[in-house]
């Protein structure tokens, strides 16, 4: 997908400019313009907040392609799963096309040295996860944590937040959110 051209479209189409849009999303003019030109490939964080400028979901821009929303599903096979994620991280959004999701929940991968970006992520709602492969450093507040295969996270997502896989393996795991703003 191109992140870029998604989002200048979806600016004009809301009748946007780029000034209005960096001002509602709290970034600077020059953010917008680098997006839209695929100068910067923008981390979750940043996407999600310039997007809440619009406002949009993460969901329902990455959807823009897809305009199709069939019958309601009960099973999503792997390779049905919408991948939400930037740069180096997969987010694969399970159930994206159930009606009226009270939850996000994902199969989210970070590889080696990955991470949710610099910014401390904070919003609405609970988020909760378990580790099915690697380690994961959790950071809230002022705690950071190390997760291990097997382990699990439980917060209120107002508290400011970060994810990163400073180590030397891939990790896996599968996350959900409330509400389902993903």
């Amino acid at each position: 997908m191109d992140i870029g051209a998604s989002l200048k479209a979806v600016r004009k189409l809301k009748g946007l400019s780029q000034r209005e849009l960096a001002k509602r999303a709290g970034v600077t003019n020059s953010t917008i313009s680098m997006i839209e030109k695929n100068s910067v490939s923008p981390s979750v964080s940043s996407l999600k907040k310039v997007l809440a400028g619009i406002p949009m979901s993460l969901v329902d821009f990455f959807s823009i392609d897809d305009g199709s929303i069939g019958d309601q599903k009960v099973v999503y096979r792997a390779n049905e799963l919408l991948d939400i994620g930037t740069g180096d991280l997969v987010y694969k959004l399970i159930g994206r096309d159930y009606p009226n999701r009270a939850m996000s929940l994902m199969s989210e991968t970070y590889p080696i040295n990955s991470d949710t970006g610099p910014d401390m992520l904070q919003h609405e709602g609970e988020e909760g996860g378990v580790i099915v492969e690697g380690k994961l450093e959790v950071t809230v507040g002022e705690e950071v944590f190390i997760l291990e295969k097997g382990d699990s996270y439980y917060f209120n997502s107002q508290q400011p937040h970060r994810f990163r896989n400073p180590f030397d393996e891939p990790c896996r795991l599968v996350s959900a959110t409330t509400p389902a703003d993903f």
